[in-house]
């Protein structure tokens, strides 16, 4: 059976190829296709159920999986099998996700299933920034409802040149990797994180982005068109009646305009909306309730939004009573906890994250384990959303996808702040206990108190905050610190982290086409203004970090040893190091350096003398004295043919006293001279040629007895009788 593939090549401004192919793989799916560049390779398959489901949603799930046989490697863990998804392939998913989702059908209801795997890995490719661009292309070769192709693409700068698509290398010389996701015409969605840059350097940052993502799209629509495009399908479409819905309008639209001009909190807002529901049924029969129940709650929502906006639009005004930049009330403190390293509770509006800091050794690093990323993270976060701070009651399943997100947002935005020589690991876990709005940008402010609560010197403090955008097409107003109804009737979501020099991530989607580079300039310019107010506020909190960690936090020390010497202070089984460990109330974490061949020794402990006591260890395992010098010691063992004596300044570092090197006089049995526990002082010759040992003496610093003779040394063999 001959095949017929087809193929289309994209190729980047620095030269470098991505290919496009249909035709040979998953052939029933609805739609395939494999990119390649380099030696990576996606598959992604798109399938779509014909009837419907029983929900009003799109059923839409995107899934990105890493196969560990495409870089040639094993599972790690007892099962020899890929299992749940990792964090960094859930964040591909969600950003795959949030550009896809909205292209759909509003009326779309029939179950649709995105499915890109890495099936073959170049160290020299990241595959992440190819998912876009495979789930997008196989949508165009299928019968879906989409509105029109994306694609995504990541933006790098090395030496002020940005670069798309950079190799994990390219970017570890980064300051910023920021990946984006767009049609042809509007910019859809960004996220990414920056070394503090300036508004007009992301804003250039997304323009070069999009120019590489049109030929992307071009080639696609090419690539649909090379294999015959597939008539879309017909689905069943939602039904509209224009006169329910005008009569709903009429009814509602002015008292919502009043109910959201009056700027009441969350709940009141909440009641007064469900009072006018109410309200809006009792027009109807039972009978057309159950008729035309969904419509009458679509119409009304529909009419709700409306009013809300217009009120934004034409006055100014938002449902708490806000205008356009206000940030809410702000209120913060640190140290609420009293047994963490480091906790703080940040407020704002019915916003509200509480921060706890965890500082440990490199055990405690949190580990990658990807086919395409090996490595380990010193610093993270964790974000946790539970029901209750939404006044719901849900079940508890697990982290979510959106906590995975979120959290990530966050930790991006403060790692970058965490100074290069910072000895801990470092745990942020956000509880979020009231949601309004803007919960990660909470974590990121209250991320930074809790860090500075606990001691971590950073480089300066981060505060976050969210954006949002109402646009008419003629008119708009850009909204700082928006509230949860602002960001679902909203046309923007534009989250902002940064210090008082610049940004530092960013996550944004967009609702609306065609958003213009002068809008989205002035949100980030407008997010400046109030990421430095919130910045200020948090500073009557705490200024700066603290100068040094809790009394009760552990304490880091390390210590660079030679490679020879790491034996020796772990002990046969790590004798010696768990005894000193028990002893100390110390973790002792020793890693190898490569580069340097050293040991790199991690005391953490919350007794400043144990940790003193495992220094001292360390140092006297180090300490080297210098031939012709002299140097105190102690006698810690008597033997027959001397003593056993340790060094002062470096206790534990032994050496043998000969019995000859005792006195002038000839010793006859050590412990008449010498007891266990005196302390005298010896010097040292260094390496005897003859016994090939460490060479000190005590009779050396003695004056020689007034007509002492050394007897000469007998030469060996000298009193044999020759045979």
């Amino acid at each position: 059976m001959e095949l017929k593939t087809y193929k289309e090549t994209i190729i980047l401004n620095d030269g470098r190829k991505i290919t496009l192919e249909t035709g040979k793989l998953a052939k029933q799916a609805h739609g395939s296709v494999v990119v390649t560049m380099g030696k990576t390779m996606l598959l992604c398959t798109v399938v779509s159920n014909y009837e419907a489901g029983d929900v009003d949603f799109l059923p839409l799930t995107v899934d990105y999986r890493e196969k560990f046989a495409a870089a040639g490697r094993y599972p790690g863990g007892f099962f020899k099998r890929e299992a749940r998804p990792s964090d960094g392939e859930i964040l591909t998913m969600r950003l795959v996700d949030r550009v896809l989702r909205p292209l759909f059908p509003k009326d779309y209801h029939s179950e649709v299933q995105v499915m890109i795997q890495l099936m073959s890995h170049d160290e020299d490719v990241m595959p992440d920034a190819l998912a876009g661009l495979a789930a997008s292309a196989a949508i165009q070769l299928s019968d879906f409802p989409f509105e029109y192709p994306i694609s995504e693409a990541r933006v790098g700068r090395v030496n002020g040149e940005f670069i798309i698509n950079p190799s994990r290398k390219q970017l570890s010389d980064s300051d910023m990797d920021i990946m984006v996701g767009a049609s042809i015409d509007s910019v859809m969605m960004v996220e990414g994180e920056m070394d503090e840059c300036s508004e007009e350097e992301m804003a250039d940052a997304i323009k070069f982005a999009h120019e590489s993502i049109k030929i992307q799209i071009e080639a696609q629509i090419k690539l649909a068109n090379s294999v015959g495009r597939k008539e879309i399908r017909a689905y069943e479409k939602s039904i509209e009646n224009e006169e329910l819905a005008k009569k709903i309008h009429n009814a509602t639209y002015d008292k919502s305009y009043e109910i959201a001009k009056k700027g009441t909190s969350k709940l009141e807002r909440g009641q007064a909306f469900f009072n006018l529901k109410e309200e809006v049924k009792s027009l109807f029969t039972e009978d057309e309730i159950e008729e035309y129940g969904n419509l009458i709650n679509k119409y009304f929502s529909k009419s709700q939004k409306e009013a809300i906006r217009e009120l934004t639009l034409s006055e100014g005004k938002r449902l708490d009573g806000r205008k356009t930049t206000d940030i809410r009330p702000i209120w913060c403190e640190v140290d609420y906890l009293p047994s963490t390293h480091g906790s703080s509770i940040f407020s704002r509006g019915e916003t509200q994250s509480l921060a706890t800091v965890t500082l440990g050794t490199s055990r405690e690093a949190n580990k990658i384990d990807m086919p395409s990323h090996e490595g380990e993270e010193s610093f993270y976060l964790h974000y946790n959303f539970p029901p209750f701070c939404t006044g719901e009651a849900r079940p508890l399943r697990g982290t979510s996808r959106r906590e995975v997100g979120h959290g990530n947002l966050a930790q991006r935005g403060l790692k970058g702040m965490i100074p290069n020589d910072c000895p801990y690991t470092i745990r942020v876990v956000s509880e979020i206990l009231e949601s309004n709005g803007s919960s990660s940008m909470a974590s990121v402010c209250s991320g930074t108190l809790a860090l500075m609560d606990a001691g971590v010197q950073i480089k300066r403090p981060v505060s976050g905050i969210a954006m949002g955008l109402i646009s008419d097409g003629e008119r708009h107003a850009v909204l700082s610190d928006i509230l949860g109804d602002e960001d679902h009737l909203g046309d923007m979501d534009f989250k902002v982290t940064g210090t008082s020099e610049g940004i530092t991530a960013c996550q944004m989607d967009i609702k609306i086409k065609g958003l213009s580079y002068e809008i989205l300039v002035k949100a980030l310019k407008q997010a400046k203004d109030g990421r430095l107010h919130i910045l200020s506020k948090m500073s009557e909190t705490i200024s700066k970090p603290n100068d040094s960690v809790k009394s009760h936090s552990p304490k880091m020390v390390t210590r660079r040893i030679p490679n020879e010497f790491i034996g020796p202070f772990i002990g046969p089984g790590g004798k010696v190091i768990q005894e000193l460990q028990k002893i100390t109330g110390c973790t002792i974490v020793i890693n190898e350096d490569a580069e340097t061949e050293e040991g790199i020794v991690e005391i953490l402990g919350t007794d400043q003398n144990g940790i003193e006591t495992v220094v001292s260890k360390i140092e006297s395992l180090l300490f080297k004295p210098e031939k012709g010098n002299s140097y105190d010691v102690k006698v810690i063992k008597i033997l027959d043919f001397g003593a056993v004596v340790e060094y002062s300044e470096a206790p534990g570092n032994e050496v043998l006293l000969h019995v000859s090197e005792i006195a002038w006089e000839r010793t006859n049995n050590v412990s008449d001279v010498l007891k266990i526990g005196d302390e005298l002082r010896v010097k040292y010759f260094g390496i005897d040629p003859r016994t090939r040992k460490e060479k000190v003496s005590r009779k050396a610093l003695l004056p020689k007895p007034e007509g002492f003779e050394t007897k000469p040394r007998k030469k060996p063999f000298e009193n044999q009788t020759k045979k």
